[in-house]
C-alpha cells in the first residue's frame, strides 16, 4: 500500500514535509498539532549541523507533547484502538532516544535519517490512526462527525509515493 506525501525533493537540499490541507482531519486541536509537527520536522531537516542539537531538542519537546496529548485524549475518552496507536507513539519515542544517543556520539547523519523517516511515516499515521482519533474526538467531544474543508489543494507540487 502506498500513501502520497508532499515532500520537497530539491537537489542538494534536505527533504522537508510541506503542510497541505490534505493533512486536515477535522478536529482542530489535532490539526493544529499536526501543523506544528510539519514545522518542527521541516526545521530539523533544514538545520545546519551546528543547529541540529537545538532542532532535535525542539522536535523531542514537540513529540512528547503531541503524543502525550493524543494518548491522554485516547485514555480519557476510552478510544477503542488506543493501544495500537499508543504503541506506535512509543516506538517513535524509543527511536528518538536511540537517535539522541547516536547523535551524542557524533553521528549527526542519523538525525537527518530520523527526520526522513518521520517524513515517510507521518502521512500514513495521520491517514489511518489519527483520522480515526479525529473522528472519535469530534463525536465524543463535539457530538458529531468532523467536517473538513480543504482549500487550495494543488497536486501541481511534486508528490512522492511513500511505501507503507
Amino acid at each position: 500500500m502506498t500513501t502520497n506525501a508532499l515532500i520537497s525533493p530539491q537537489a542538494g537540499v534536505a527533504r522537508t514535509l510541506v503542510w497541505t490541507d490534505a493533512f486536515l482531519l477535522g478536529y482542530g486541536p489535532l490539526d493544529d498539532t499536526h501543523r506544528e509537527f510539519v514545522e518542527v520536522v521541516s526545521a530539523l531537516m533544514q538545520a545546519t549541523d551546528d543547529e541540529l542539537d537545538g532542532a532535535l531538542a525542539r522536535l523531542e519537546c514537540h513529540l512528547r507533547d503531541h503524543f502525550g496529548t493524543e494518548d491522554r485524549w485516547m485514555e480519557e475518552t476510552d478510544f477503542p484502538a488506543r493501544q495500537c496507536h499508543m504503541d506506535e507513539h512509543g516506538a517513535v519515542l524509543a527511536t528518538l532516544e536511540q537517535v539522541k544517543a547516536l547523535c551524542a556520539n557524533g553521528d549527526v547523519a542519523i538525525v537527518r535519517r530520523f527526520g526522513d523517516e518521520l517524513i515517510q511515516w507521518f502521512p500514513g499515521h495521520a491517514d489511518y490512526l489519527d483520522a480515526a482519533l479525529s473522528h472519535w474526538m469530534s463525536k465524543t467531544r463535539l457530538g458529531g462527525k468532523p467536517v473538513v474543508l480543504r482549500r487550495n489543494l494543488s497536486f501541481d507540487e511534486t508528490v512522492i509515493p511513500v511505501k507503507k
